[in-house]
Formats: structure tokens, C-alpha cells, sequence
């Protein structure tokens, strides 16, 4: 061998051993979650096991009443391996849209499934190509993938990453995997963006078309609307009687009244922040 070969070998052998390690495969019998890390290098990426997920029980949720059985319905259908769509819960903020997703998903595995809830943060769609891949590759596990609170800003190209993982390219989203995600937006985009697009384009139509055809490849639409007060305060009651919050409805309802007009809102986060307050004043805790 030359001096040159020699060399050229011993670069390679010293690039092997400071080049990272592949990453082990991950192990999903360690729970029913995980959130997915993106690493600079796939080889860093992790799915991170989640042992106790933050969500309420399904009874609990209300006012959504049709998004909450659409919901379930289609995710039930998948995790018996049946076909089932992506999907787009929109509107309202704080009327329980991220809490349907992790509900519905622990309503069908205690029907016996073993559906794997995988949290993507907005942040790594760039990456969601080599989760699928990680999905693909897994036999015998059904996946459900959930991006909470996503949106997309001007100049923001994220949402091209997210189109062709979910229905484009040449392997399309694996048979094992179904897309949810939450946003305040219908169309993922901001108003302004869409009508700028309108307005500067050469050719308006098709500028707005690629704007606003990342929702479209969600097959469900789940629209979240502000609630009124007698919903509200029938979350809060139900909240209370869950929980073992003893006080009578005069008492509850006048309290939740003024804890909502101090805070010049209502829905069904702010419910669930009164009842908080109002078991952390009785010294009750929210156990079920």
C-alpha cells in the first residue's frame, strides 16, 4: 500500500470514529406517547417516551359535542386499521381542541387498541420526513401524529415540508400513520398573507391556490366556536361534580360569572382555570 493509501485509510478510519453512532431503534413498548426531537443529524433524532400524558377524560369535554364524535369515530376506524383522515381542528382558542386529540386517543385505547400518539412540535416539520420513515418501518403499530397550535407566517416555507408528508411525494403518508393538528387558523395561514398574495401576485389565483391548499389535505375540518355562558358554566359544573368540588349553584355560578368578566373571556380554558382556582381555595385537589 502507498503512502498515500495509507493516509487516505487512516482518514477514513478517524472520520468513522467521530462520525455519531446510528441512533437505536426506539422502543415502543414503553408507552402510549412520545414527542419527537429532531436532531441536527438524524442519527441525534429521539422519539422521548411519555409515561404520563397532560389530558382530560373525554365525559369532560362540552359544547363539541359533533367534533368530539367525529373525532373519536375516525380515530377509532384507524386504529382498527381501516382507512381514516387527517385532521384539522380550527377556531376558537382555548375550546378544547388540543384536549379532544389526547382524549379521543385515550378513549380508543381503552377500548383494547394500542394506538401511539406522536407529538410533532411545529418547529421539526421540516423533519417529519424521517419520522415517517421511522413509522414506515415499524410493523404492527398504528401511529397518530399531533402538531398543536400550528400556523404558518409570512415567508414561512415550513408548510411545503408538511404537504408533501402528508399526502405528496412518491411514497405518500405511510398506511400506519394519520395526521392531526390544531390551529386558530382555518387555512394554517394568516389573513394578511392570503390577501397580499391576492393583491401583488402575478397570477393572484394560483399564489392563493399554493397558500391554501395545505388544509386541504386534511379530509376533516373540525370547527371550534366560542361557547355561551350556559355552556360555560355547565363545564364548570361538570368540572366540580368530577372532581368532588362541593358548592351549590348559586354560590358556583355567581363566582364563575365574575371570574369571567375579570378576565374579559370565556371558554373552556377559562373554565378549567376558575375551577383551579376555586378547589385551590377549598383546599380540594383535582384528582379523579
Amino acid at each position: 500500500m502507498s503512502l498515500d493509501e495509507n493516509a487516505l485509510l487512516r482518514i477514513a478510519e478517524a472520520l468513522e470514529r467521530i462520525s455519531p453512532p446510528p441512533a437505536p431503534p426506539p422502543n415502543f413498548d414503553m408507552a402510549d406517547a412520545f414527542v419527537w426531537h429532531a436532531g441536527e443529524q438524524p442519527a441525534h433524532d429521539r422519539l422521548d417516551p411519555v409515561t404520563k400524558v397532560n389530558r382530560v377524560d373525554l365525559d369532560l369535554l362540552q359544547g363539541i359535542d359533533r367534533a368530539r364524535e367525529t373525532l373519536l369515530e375516525n380515530t377509532r376506524r384507524f386504529a382498527q386499521g381501516l382507512p381514516a383522515n387527517n385532521a384539522l381542528l380550527w377556531g376558537a382558542r382555548g375550546m378544547g381542541k388540543s384536549s379532544l386529540v389526547k382524549a379521543a386517543h385515550a378513549q380508543v385505547n381503552s377500548e383494547g387498541h394500542g394506538l401511539l400518539l406522536v407529538e410533532v412540535l411545529r418547529d421539526d416539520i421540516p423533519t417529519l420526513h424521517r419520522l415517517l420513515s421511522i413509522v414506515r418501518e415499524t410493523q404492527g403499530k398504528r401511529f397518530l401524529m399531533f402538531c398543536d397550535d400550528l400556523s404558518f407566517d409570512r415567508d414561512d416555507t415550513h408548510y411545503k415540508s408538511l404537504k408533501a408528508a402528508l399526502d405528496g411525494g412518491v411514497e405518500g403518508r405511510p398506511e400506519n400513520a394519520v395526521f392531526y393538528a390544531t390551529s386558530n387558523r382555518r387555512h394554517l395561514m394568516p389573513r394578511d398573507m392570503i390577501e397580499n398574495e391576492q393583491r401583488v401576485g402575478i397570477n393572484p389565483g394560483e399564489a392563493t391556490e399554493e397558500k391554501v391548499s395545505l388544509s386541504d389535505r386534511f379530509g376533516l375540518w373540525l370547527g371550534f366556536h366560542p361557547c355561551d355562558q350556559k355552556e360555560f358554566l355547565g363545564m364548570i359544573r361538570g368540572y366540580c361534580d368530577a372532581y368532588g368540588v362541593d358548592v351549590s349553584d348559586d354560590e358556583l355560578y355567581a363566582e364563575a360569572i365574575e371570574w369571567r368578566q375579570t378576565r374579559g373571556a370565556i371558554s373552556g380554558r377559562v373554565a378549567w382555570q376558575f375551577v383551579q382556582d376555586l378547589a385551590g381555595r377549598r383546599g380540594i385537589a383535582l384528582t379523579r
